[in-house]
């Protein structure tokens, strides 16, 4: 009796140990920080401590994206030029991935494939806008309830370092491939206007395009600094479905 008395305290100690170690010894949830890892729908608070940032240059290859009426300049090569130049100003704090790193095409689906490997990471798409004449400045897309405080923040930052700005939508919730298919925080930038004069020949400019890329740069060190402090409430979650290329423009 005495026997059997000792060993159902023993099996109660080694439970509570294992009770105990579920709670304090479990390994942190990823090396990203807050809201690490993969989530379909990204419902959650915005990302913090995170050290990988993927920078994906739009277009590439067979795909040049728009092309400024008045410099020539292809959009593919402008947003090749300031993701190496985002890299640059991040340092070395960061791992930094560049979703292409030459003149060729990436399918937009793979593109959120080789983003999903990466799930402590971010994802920042590069592009250049093309419109009215009239309309010059950047744009933030994202989607996800966990990337508004990063898209807010380059938001933020790119309209600081621009001169001037007219008619662009500046923060903007919009579900596209590269902002609701990822499984990680992700945004798209439109640095400027390449159908606009002035702005398009700023883009030119090696100069701007390193303050755009400054700018950036900044907005995602605050990120991974504040995660989501000082960028007030967070959008409603949405549960939509993924991208498709024959949805309807929104």
């Amino acid at each position: 009796m005495a026997l059997k008395l000792l060993m159902n305290a023993f099996q109660l100690l080694l439970a509570a140990a294992a009770g105990f170690c579920l709670v304090s010894c479990a390994v942190p949830s990823s090396p990203g920080g807050r809201s690490a890892g993969r989530s379909e729908y990204g419902h959650r608070p915005g990302p913090q401590g995170f050290h990988t940032v993927i920078l994906d240059a739009g277009h590439g290859g067979r795909d040049t994206g728009a092309t400024s009426p008045w410099t020539r300049q292809y959009e593919k090569d402008a947003a090749m030029d300031t993701v190496r130049r985002i890299r640059q100003e991040l340092g070395s704090g960061f791992q930094v991935i560049l979703m292409r790193d030459g003149d060729y095409f990436i399918e937009l689906d793979d593109r959120v494939s080789r983003a999903n490997a990466h799930p402590g990471a971010i994802l920042v798409s590069m592009h250049y806008n093309y419109g009215g004449t009239k309309t010059r400045g950047p744009e933030t897309f994202y989607w996800r309830m966990d990337s508004y405080s990063l898209a807010k923040r380059i938001q933020r930052e790119l309209s600081a370092a621009v001169p001037s700005q007219n008619g662009n939508r500046g923060l903007v919730r919009r579900r596209i491939r590269l902002t609701r298919n990822p499984e990680i925080p992700c945004v798209l930038v439109e640095g400027g206007y390449l159908s606009q004069v002035s702005e398009s020949r700023l883009i030119a400019d090696a100069g701007y395009r390193q303050r755009l890329a400054k700018a950036i740069a900044k907005g995602i060190r605050d990120q991974a600094a504040y995660g989501d402090a000082g960028m007030g409430p967070l959008p409603p979650p949405i549960n939509a479905p993924m991208s498709r290329p024959a949805d309807a423009r929104e």
